[in-house]
């Protein structure tokens, strides 16, 4: 387990993670601790790399940038401390009981996905650090926020996502774009397991028939067994709850064994710069689960600005609701008015905040302004439903790989 801490007064984000000693003034706190336990290696670093860990550090950069976070009219700094969990939940947990009782940081941030933040609950929860569970998506959410107050989740429940999956493949079959044969595989961990159980109930109370229904194991490099399979059953739709590796390779695959549904849904990583950068034009039509609106002022502004820090551009469904996460977080922070953390996570319960992704407040610990399916449209990963939202777009035919 590696440790970096690190003033940011007027570093580069390529700075943020350079280690050097910080010695605080014995009399007065003039910075902000703030600490994170991130996979910076091992199979979840792919996905922190694009979604969690650039957004910490453009945040941290961009207040610092401004001064500092204005605590009872006083500009603090952040000071980071920050460890590599090495994609392993112990040595997360261990991480986060550092950061809380040796480095003493006054808020931690969270780690990335489903699995890991549940397996941070319990802790954050014990030691009373607000936990904004961000990458963490699962139907019990609304239980954890009750049973850990502490704890809020930002990107809607499985069985939200997959009423957008529903809404969005009952009117492409209406229209007679579709019909009614679905494939369905699922990584077979927390998040595979969730998304696909709430879809299998979603989608066959639909009319829907599941011509395919397959988990793959966690970590698997080679798709084409159920993809073959999947194939052979000639559906009109492919669905796969697939994390960033996954995504990646099914898409390969697919390609390869020319298979061509008239619509196809992939799970994490579809939004990801990286895999229009990679698929380029076979990316066109292809959904995914999330999206943002491209032409919302915040969402256009922060795309642009993540680029110039960062050297990329941000992906287009947690990565926006990450940084908004942040801002609540600073919002929260400034309004209390002291470093009290559980006046500050009463606050985030709460209070309406002002964010990228428009207007936040939460419901039960829930964020309620979120996109379930996203498209592929051009350049930009559209958001297309729920329908009834703000900007959502109309989907578009895929067109063959």
């Amino acid at each position: 387990m590696t440790t970096k801490r690190t003033c940011l007064t007027a570093l580069a984000v390529a700075a943020v993670s350079a280690a050097f000693a910080f010695g605080a003034p014995a009399q007065a706190q003039d910075t902000i601790k703030i600490g994170w336990a991130i996979s910076k290696t091992g199979p979840f670093a792919a996905g922190a790399a694009v979604t969690t860990l650039p957004n910490y550090q453009v945040w941290v950069k961009d207040v610092n940038d401004a001064g500092g976070i204005n605590v009872g009219g006083k500009k603090m700094k952040v000071e980071v401390i920050e460890y590599d969990d090495r994609s392993n939940s112990e040595e997360m947990i261990k991480a986060v009981e550092r950061l809380a009782t040796q480095d003493k940081v006054d808020f931690i941030l969270p780690p990335w996905s489903t699995g890991m933040n549940l397996a941070a609950a319990p802790i954050f929860n014990k030691l009373g650090y607000p936990h904004l569970a961000v990458t963490a998506n699962t139907n019990q959410s609304p239980q954890l926020s009750k049973r850990w107050p502490n704890m809020t989740f930002w990107l809607g429940l499985p069985s939200q996502l997959v009423d957008g999956i529903v809404e969005t493949f009952s009117k492409m079959q209406k229209d007679g774009k579709i019909g009614n044969k679905i494939a369905m595989i699922a990584v077979a961990d927390q998040f595979g397991i969730e998304q696909s159980t709430a879809a299998r109930e979603g989608l066959k109370k639909a009319g829907f028939e599941l011509v395919y229904d397959k988990s793959y194991p966690f970590g698997s490099q080679d798709m084409q067994p159920v993809l073959k399979d999947a194939q052979a059953a000639n559906p009109d739709v492919l669905i796969a709850f697939s994390y960033p590796p996954d995504t990646f390779a099914i898409t390969d695959t697919m390609k390869v064994l020319a298979f061509n549904p008239k619509a196809v849904y992939l799970g994490v990583g579809t939004a990801f710069p990286g895999y229009k950068g990679k698929f380029q034009a076979n990316a066109e039509g292809v959904m995914g689960v999330g999206g943002s609106d491209a032409n919302l002022p915040g969402i256009k502004a922060y795309i642009a600005h993540h680029k110039e820090i960062i050297g990329r551009e941000p992906d287009r469904w947690a990565s926006p609701i990450t940084y908004a996460s942040l801002q609540v977080l600073q919002q929260a922070i400034e309004r209390v008015g002291k470093i009290d953390r559980a006046a500050v996570i009463n606050e985030i319960n709460t209070g309406s905040f002002d964010t990228i992704i428009g207007k936040v407040k939460l419901e039960g610990g829930q964020n309620v302004n979120v996109w379930t399916v996203g498209q592929w449209q051009g350049n930009d990963f559209f958001g297309i439903a729920p329908t009834a939202k703000a900007g959502a777009k109309a989907p578009i035919d895929k067109p063959k790989w």
